[in-house]
């Protein structure tokens, strides 16, 4: 069945890094978008960055632009999240999502929280 699972949540200081990972099975990842979403407490799930199926070209919104990287390493089906400069205001449940037309899967999400 599919599969997404994040890693790589926690507690980091304002400022600090962390690198988010979501492995992916029981599809053909290399033919799906993949793409990062949060949700902060009580506010609307928000999508961070996208990559696509192929090719290097990545879309970030203004929640991750400058600061979060997202990669993809087709051959061990993972998809990664490099968060720099983080911010409180980055305090927020992060997940995988992989999209191909109408297939349409979630992770279960990791937490992030970003306190001093």
């Amino acid at each position: 069945q599919v599969q997404l699972v994040e890693s790589g949540g926690g507690l980091v200081q304002p400022g600090g890094s962390l690198r988010l990972s979501c492995a992916a099975s029981g599809f053909t990842f290399s033919t799906y978008f993949m793409n990062w979403y949060r949700q902060a407490p009580g506010k609307e799930r928000e999508l961070v960055a996208v990559i696509p199926d192929i090719g290097s070209s990545t879309y970030y919104t203004d929640s991750g632009k400058g600061r979060f990287t997202i990669s993809r390493d087709n051959s061990k089906n993972t998809v990664y999240l490099q968060m720099n400069s983080l911010k409180p205001d980055d305090t927020a449940v992060y997940y995988c999502n992989a999209r191909r037309g109408t297939s349409d899967y979630w992770g279960q999400g990791t937490q992030v929280t970003v306190s001093s």
